[in-house]
């Protein structure tokens, strides 16, 4: 018997007793042994529809095309929606069916609504802070509708470091209430202001204590503050993960981030859902900025799995 014959038969053998155990161990045993040669990846990843913001804004790519354009470009089965190129359809339940229809044709998930200029849901002034509170239900709504966990928000505020922090814990709070019964959580971004301190919104979110409030880690927009601590500090509280890009040097790495202790801080935290895609560079077309995060972070994600 030769040797390529030998290991082809081993082969069938295992392959076939396992799946005759998953059949006749009826559940837990067959289970196992399914499971022994599935081994989940260390996390998945997803696009956010910011990076395709260009192609939308000059019209080649349209909304209701989004999922089903990342499904096919990019192999993806996840995408985080963006509020703002469909910002007149929230409401809007035929559109919203359809939305939902071509990304489950296709086989993609949603997973986030990222919501920009619904107002400061910190404002000092309470009837402008509750207004925006009553702005952005309808984002929950929307979220949910489209088969969503969760809106991104940004805590914007004026004042001192903790007044900011009192009143952005308010008016997350009541947001988050209002979130609750539909199962849907509301994420904070470091996005800018007092948000891009790592300490300031992981004290935000301490202050809100509420299972469906929590952050949506960036690897950028920190502004001077060290990104690898900030990451660190929101990782406890992260519902889903952005890979900010925007430039890439000659082997492939991000030239602002480096990818592999970004992605060794989030998988440290015990995280391994989505990691949203966000390429904002223009030296590259955002789909070949897509493509070429998508291969970092695949590179990554081997690396720390062989580490493993």
């Amino acid at each position: 018997m030769d040797l390529q014959n030998s290991m082809t038969r081993r082969t069938w053998f295992h392959s076939t007793s396992c799946s005759t155990a998953y059949f006749l161990l009826s559940g837990l045993g067959g289970e196992r042994c399914m499971a022994a040669s599935q081994k989940k990846p260390l996390y998945k990843i997803s696009c956010t529809e910011y990076s395709l913001h260009r192609m939308l804004v000059k019209g080649t790519l349209n909304n209701l095309d989004f999922a089903p354009f990342v499904r096919t470009e990019f192999s993806l089965r996840a995408v985080e929606y963006w509020n703002r190129p469909f910002n007149d359809k929230a409401e809007d339940k035929a559109y919203l069916a359809e939305m939902r229809k071509r990304a489950d044709d296709v086989g993609v998930e949603a997973t986030v609504i990222l919501v920009d200029g619904a107002g400061y849901l910190g404002d000092p002034d309470t009837k402008l802070r509750n207004a925006a509170v009553d702005r952005h239900k309808k984002w929950v709504d929307c979220a949910a509708k489209l088969g969503c966990h969760s809106i991104r928000v940004n805590a914007h505020s004026k004042g001192s470091y903790d007044e900011q922090l009192r009143l952005a814990a308010e008016g997350l709070a009541k947001l988050s209430d209002y979130a609750a019964p539909v199962g849907i959580n509301v994420l904070v971004e470091n996005h800018g202001g007092f948000s891009s301190d790592g300490s300031w919104l992981a004290a935000v979110m301490q202050q809100v204590d509420k299972k469906n409030c929590g952050t949506l880690p960036d690897f950028g927009n920190f502004g001077a503050y060290n990104r690898y601590l900030g990451v660190r500090e929101l990782m406890p509280y992260a519902k889903c993960v952005s890979a900010k890009s925007n430039n890439f040097d000659a082997a492939g790495n991000e030239t602002e981030t480096n990818y592999l202790r970004m992605m060794e801080i989030v998988v440290a935290a015990g995280y391994h859902g989505y990691v949203g895609i966000e390429y904002t560079g223009d030296k590259l077309t955002e789909v070949e900025g897509v493509k070429a995060t998508q291969r970092l972070l695949e590179r990554v994600r081997s690396s720390l799995a062989t580490a493993s």
